[in-house]
């Protein structure tokens, strides 16, 4: 721990407030920096290609709850507003010393904005960086549009794929459709085929799920299966305090009792079926290993959004809590992204522990659970400053992963006391 944790942890509230604002917009920045803290450099950058969507989701952040900004944007990201986030990236890394970036390219829908736009995109981002300097690139999808000409396009650019589906045609449809109220499961299952072939299989970056209580957990966890998906994510629906997700519950945690019914399918399977991100993460805390993930454990989140005005914006997911919760004032034409290290809204999401609630400092799980999602936090007058309004599906999980780890642990190191050395970091 550096100088900052050992004074934060006796003064919390001497760096942390200077106001009476909702938690962090009096985060003292200045302090922590005088302090030691210094910022982590963006890594993930999301590029909002196209704010429109060709389904109109039910569960959508985006269009569906507090933030309606979408409306004020372009339809899509243009060529100079493309070329100078290309060149605010390639400064960033060239500041910090990266070695790589990752760009997402999301939306709305970011294949609506055609194969040579993507194309554009994709070439700028590339040219732009300095030698050296690796581009990881990703779009996100909903499958509907992806066909031969945008597989190709990414053959040729390295482009890997992650596409959103909700499990069987009943389970995906319920909420996934399009205007006219029709289910998009069969176009999205068409959309897999032809990226899981054998000529594009390789750019299959994984599959995405929003978890539906009325959905059986194993039946949507096998539904996904049969597109043999190198990674999945399970994402809890959006809410907070003021708006608590579909069905949840204020003392019991059903949400957390279906992730655990998946992850003991998953984890006592004969053999390794795929990846499942949420429990992957939550493997390498109770083993003592950082998070590398935003949804868990209290890593720095290294995650920007760019807009397709070019303005520069926190995690989208935060559209959820209230209107403006993402916004920053910045903006590419006009500010770099160092300048964007140093807001109080970016700085909570980087000063780990430090951003916990009491509540969540005091619990017995708080380094694997690290507070849950971020937006997951929202309450008027206190801001982001509260446990998770999953906290009782979180520490259902997470207790239940971790007693099965250990318990396995446990019965390895009797067979083999070598054990424990081989499991831990380096080992």
């Amino acid at each position: 721990m550096n100088e900052l944790g050992h004074r934060a942890s006796s003064h919390p509230q001497e760096l942390i407030s200077v106001g009476e604002a909702e938690w962090p917009a009096d985060l003292d920045v200045g302090r922590l920096l005088e302090s030691g803290w210094r910022p982590t450099p963006f890594r993930q950058f999301i590029l909002k290609l196209h704010s429109r969507c060709n389904l109109a989701c039910d569960y959508c952040y985006m269009y569906e709850m507090a933030d309606q900004s979408w409306r004020r944007q372009p339809r899509r990201m243009s060529g100079p507003t493309i070329d100078r986030v290309a060149a605010r990236i390639a400064e960033h890394a060239e500041a910090n010393g990266l070695d790589s970036v990752e760009v997402i390219l999301h939306g709305g829908e970011p294949l609506l904005v055609g194969v040579d736009h993507m194309r554009y995109a994709l070439t700028a981002l590339r040219s732009a960086l300095p030698s050296g300097v690796e581009l990881v690139a990703r779009v996100q999808t909903n499958g509907v549009q992806l066909n031969e000409g945008f597989l190709s396009l990414f053959a040729d650019l390295n482009v890997y794929v992650g596409v959103s589906l909700d499990g069987d045609k009943e389970g995906h449809d319920r909420h996934r459709r399009n205007a006219s109220g029709r289910g998009s499961y069969e176009q999205v299952r068409a959309g897999l085929e032809r990226l899981t072939a054998p000529a594009y299989r390789h750019l299959f970056g994984g599959l995405l799920c929003t978890l539906d209580l009325a959905n059986d957990p194993v039946t949507t966890y096998e539904a996904l299966l049969r597109f043999r998906p190198p990674v999945l994510d399970f994402l809890l629906p959006h809410g907070n305090w003021t708006t608590p997700p579909p069905g949840w519950s204020d003392t019991g945690s059903p949400y957390g009792d279906w992730l655990v019914a998946v992850f003991d399918r998953w984890y006592r399977a004969p053999e390794r079926e795929t990846q499942i991100r949420m429990f992957s993460q939550i493997i390498r805390l109770v083993c003592g290993r950082p998070s590398r993930s935003e949804g868990i454990g209290l890593s720095p989140v290294a995650v920007v959004v760019i807009e397709t005005d070019g303005s520069i914006e926190q995690v989208d997911t935060l559209k959820s809590a209230y209107d403006g919760a993402a916004g920053t004032l910045l903006h590419t034409f006009r500010d770099s992204f160092d300048a964007a290290l140093l807001l109080p809204s970016i700085a909570a999401r980087q000063i780990g522990a430090r951003a916990l609630s009491d509540e969540c400092a005091a619990c017995e799980l708080a380094r694997i659970c690290g507070g849950g999602l971020y937006p997951h936090r929202y309450r008027p007058g206190s801001g982001f400053r509260n446990p998770s309004v999953y906290c009782r599906d979180l520490y259902r999980l997470i207790s239940h992963i971790r007693r099965t780890v250990t318990e396995d642990v446990a019965d390895l190191t009797r067979a083999d006391p070598r054990t424990p050395e081989l499991l831990a970091p380096g080992g």
